[in-house]
Formats: C-alpha cells, structure tokens, sequence
C-alpha cells in the first residue's frame, strides 16, 4: 500500500490471515486503517471445520479465574483485530501505538460509506485460494458461535446499497453529460490559440 492519511479497507472476499499480516505491517509502518464490511471476510477451510477450531479456542481460560484471561471475541471487527493484534508486538509502546492506528467495523458505518475503498490483491479469495477448496465467510462463523448483530447488519447494508446504486447512477449520468457538452463546445481560432499557449489545449 502507498502511504496515505487513512486507507479504508473494503474486507469482503479477502482471506483472514493474509488481510491481517498486510495490515500488521502497515501499522507499524505509522499507516492509519479502517477496515470496513469485516463480516464478509473468507476463511479457508469449511464452516465445520472452523467452528471446531473455535470450539477448541473456546476452551482455553483462565484456570484460577476465568474473568481474568483469554477472552473470546465474537464479533467480525473484534476476531480481525485481535488476529492482528497477535501479528503486532501488543505489549510494546510501538506496538500498542499501532493498534491505535486501526478500526474495525462490521457493515459499513456513517464516515467510510462516503469514502474511496481500497482492495488488497495479495489478499483476495479468489486469487489465492484455489476454486475447488472449501471457505467459509466469517460472518456465519460469528453467527454460529454467538454474534447477535448479524440480522441488524444485514438490514443496514441493504438500505446502504440501494442509496450507494442511485448515487452511482447520478454521478454515471453527470460524468456522460459533461463528455456530451465538452464535445459539443465550440472555441474560435483566436481563443484556441490561448488555450495551447496556456497549455490546455
């Protein structure tokens, strides 16, 4: 990733543990991350066989007190952070300060819908992971394990993409219009002379 003030991360279809080693490392880099839609991130592997592996992680506590140790995230945002945060030196001051620098968020909230989301191709499904091997979406892996936000999520992003589809067809049609009026505008000779001098034309 080029150096930017913020990079917003559009998760879907890219692979967990590949997203989040990208991200570790742009964070320590100084780079400022949201990444957004996290419910839509893939694992490999089938749901099955991930759940068992959560199951498995489940069962690791505290043996004294509980309260105190391991606790087991369930939300999308929450499962990416903390894969991130076991590729991040957490419990240094450059490492808590890079964990600063991230956000995550399940859907896509108020702020990032309006800004320019950015892929990463190193990290995308289908240009890693071969089409016969099974995957799973992280969503419905947090939804089997306990996430309770799953329905509220999937309401909000449907009424986002019906306003994102009319503003991208509003923004085709005044693109298509000014391409229409700049071929249609005449410049006379004198003016033409101008505007090559000025280096426009």
């Amino acid at each position: 990733m080029s150096f930017a003030k913020q990079i917003v991360v559009d998760c879907r279809g890219h692979l967990l543990g590949r997203l989040a080693s990208m991200c570790a490392k742009e964070l320590l880099n100084g780079q400022h991350i949201v990444c957004v839609r996290t419910e839509d991130i893939n694992i490999s592997g089938s749901l099955y066989r991930n759940k068992l592996k959560y199951a498995a992680f489940r069962r690791k506590k505290m043996n004294s007190n509980p309260r105190r140790g391991l606790y087991h995230y369930r939300s999308p945002a929450k499962i990416l952070w903390r894969t991130i945060r076991g590729m991040v030196p957490h419990k240094t001051a450059r490492g808590a300060a890079a964990l600063d620098r991230l956000k995550s968020f399940e859907g896509c909230p108020h702020p990032y819908d309006r800004k320019k989301k950015m892929v990463v191709p190193a990290c995308l499904k289908v240009l890693r992971l071969r089409p016969e091997r099974r995957f799973c979406r992280l969503g419905d892996l947090s939804k089997e394990v306990g996430w309770k936000q799953s329905d509220v999520v999937d309401r909000l992003e449907s009424q986002r993409k019906v306003k994102c589809e009319a503003f991208h067809k509003k923004k085709v049609a005044a693109i298509k219009e000014r391409k229409e009026a700049l071929a249609k505008v005449k410049v006379s000779a004198e003016d033409q002379k101008v505007l090559e001098a000025a280096g426009y034309a």
